[in-house]
């Protein structure tokens, strides 16, 4: 999929997050019942409209890798393209091999339409298998469906 494959829709912004944004950035998070921990707005992309930020995501820096993580949509703004739009626009902005964490055959779905892959806990390089430890036994022993994915960029 190429960048200009998505478009916002009339109105909308995209743009480097601020530090006025971390309480909108949060207030989407905690409602989206995302990991509301390492919310660094510096980190984040937002869509706003009409000075309203409708949209968020984030790349988070790892040793050698970045994670594709809290990437939420406001409800009342969903199904018109912005998750789309702001998942292409954080992979082609990573600057390091790309990992995310999902909930789900939905979100999995999703996500494998830009080219992440399942991987298993195993091949997550350190740095992510330490942030990630705590959803692996999740997923092990109250079998949580939660996914680990890589980006290889083939779609």
């Amino acid at each position: 999929m190429k960048q200009n494959d998505f478009s916002l829709p009339v109105g909308c912004v995209l743009r480097r997050a601020t530090s006025a944004d971390m309480w909108s950035i949060r207030r989407l998070v905690f409602l989206a019942k995302l990991d509301p921990t390492q919310l660094r707005w510096q980190q984040f992309w937002v869509i706003e409209r009409n000075g309203d930020l409708i949209a968020c995501g984030q790349l988070r820096n790892f040793s050698g890798a970045q994670e594709l993580g809290s990437l939420v949509v406001a409800p009342a703004w969903r199904g018109q393209g912005l998750a789309s739009f702001l998942t292409q626009h954080l992979i082609s902005t990573a600057t390091q091999p790309l990992y995310l964490e999902c909930l789900g055959e939905r979100l999995m779905q999703f996500y494998s339409r830009f080219g992440f892959d399942l991987i298993s806990f195993e091949d997550l390089p350190p740095s992510l298998q330490r942030k990630f430890r705590l959803s692996q036994l999740a997923k092990k022993w109250i079998k949580i469906p939660v996914m680990f994915m890589y980006y290889h960029g083939r779609h």
